[in-house]
């Protein structure tokens, strides 16, 4: 195992929280900042090109700077562990879900109280996904539900019930009304929010899908897998646009992947990937070609 271990291992980045980068360069220590939370880190998302928001176990919401690494503000509103976190970019407000089944709006310039409750989910609130203007919610749960609702009046506009939809991850596709859903029934939906109809539903995979993202160009999607052994573990991109088939896969993780992120594209780099894992690894890929940076 330790062999096969060391295969899958080469000639790939790894980022440790030790060390800034492993096996590409020389060992350096990381910056240490004052914790945002008191306990585990759940959920962390991108608020403003200076700014992030994170969830953890401690039952707290936190604003932080990217760059000084200093926690600016920290809500405190649920009951339970924080699952999910997420905001529309260049927003002012933040959205939070947890284990408590509800779901809290937060505003960064206001009180330290939430501004707006979502509740209506009957278990574990586990996927967010909020419309670029800010102005609608999409919320799944492990209850078999997605939800939709009205950010300004805490309204509950649609809610959809499918069996075995253990939703696990939700994404919205830039400057369009659809919404990417993850799911442990191993499939990855396609909502149209409008009407919070499934709009498509791509091939089921072998193992539970653990997350999901979508390219800011909106013509792709990613969802990663459950896996064990080297068996399963894979990110797979999707078409949103044309064929709506699979067009790559991503191999080498050697327990599940917990997530997937297209990387941002500058000038002269071609378009990546990033995946992380419970081998304790992360990985950059080259999205065309699924080859390892």
């Amino acid at each position: 195992m330790g062999k096969l271990q060391s295969k899958i291992s080469f000639h790939t980045t790894k980022y440790r929280a030790e060390r800034s980068v492993g096996q590409a360069g020389p060992a350096g220590a990381a910056p240490q900042h004052s914790p945002a939370h008191t306990d585990a880190v759940t959920s962390v998302a991108a608020l403003k090109p200076d700014l992030c928001v994170s969830g953890g176990r401690d039952k707290s919401v936190a604003v932080s700077s990217w760059r000084s690494g200093a926690a600016l503000r920290r809500f405190i509103g649920h009951e339970r562990e924080v699952t999910k976190v997420t905001s529309a970019l260049d927003s002012n407000r933040v959205f939070s879900a947890s284990r408590d089944k509800t779901v809290m709006m937060w505003e960064l310039q206001g009180a330290s109280g939430p501004s707006q409750h979502f509740p209506g989910h009957d278990l574990v609130v586990t996927g967010l996904a909020v419309s670029p203007d800010a102005s609608q919610l999409c919320t799944g749960s492990r209850d078999n539900t997605v939800c939709k609702w009205d950010t300004e009046t805490g309204e509950c506009l649609g809610r959809v019930a499918i069996s075995r939809n253990l939703v696990t991850h939700l994404c919205w596709v830039p400057g369009e009304p659809y919404v990417i859903q993850t799911s442990e029934d191993k499939t990855t939906r396609v909502w149209d929010s409008r009407e919070l109809q499934v709009a498509h539903t791509f091939p089921a995979k072998q193992h539970i899908q653990t997350c999901c993202d979508v390219s800011q160009d909106g013509r792709y999607c990613l969802s990663c897998s459950s896996g064990s052994a080297g068996h399963g573990a894979e990110a797979t991109l999707w078409d949103l646009r044309q064929t709506r088939g699979r067009v790559c896969e991503y191999k080498g993780h050697f327990q599940t992947t917990t997530s997937c992120v297209f990387l941002p594209r500058g000038p002269a780099l071609a378009p990546s990937i990033a995946t992380s894992s419970r081998d304790s690894t992360v990985k950059v890929w080259d999205q065309d070609t699924a080859g390892r940076g």
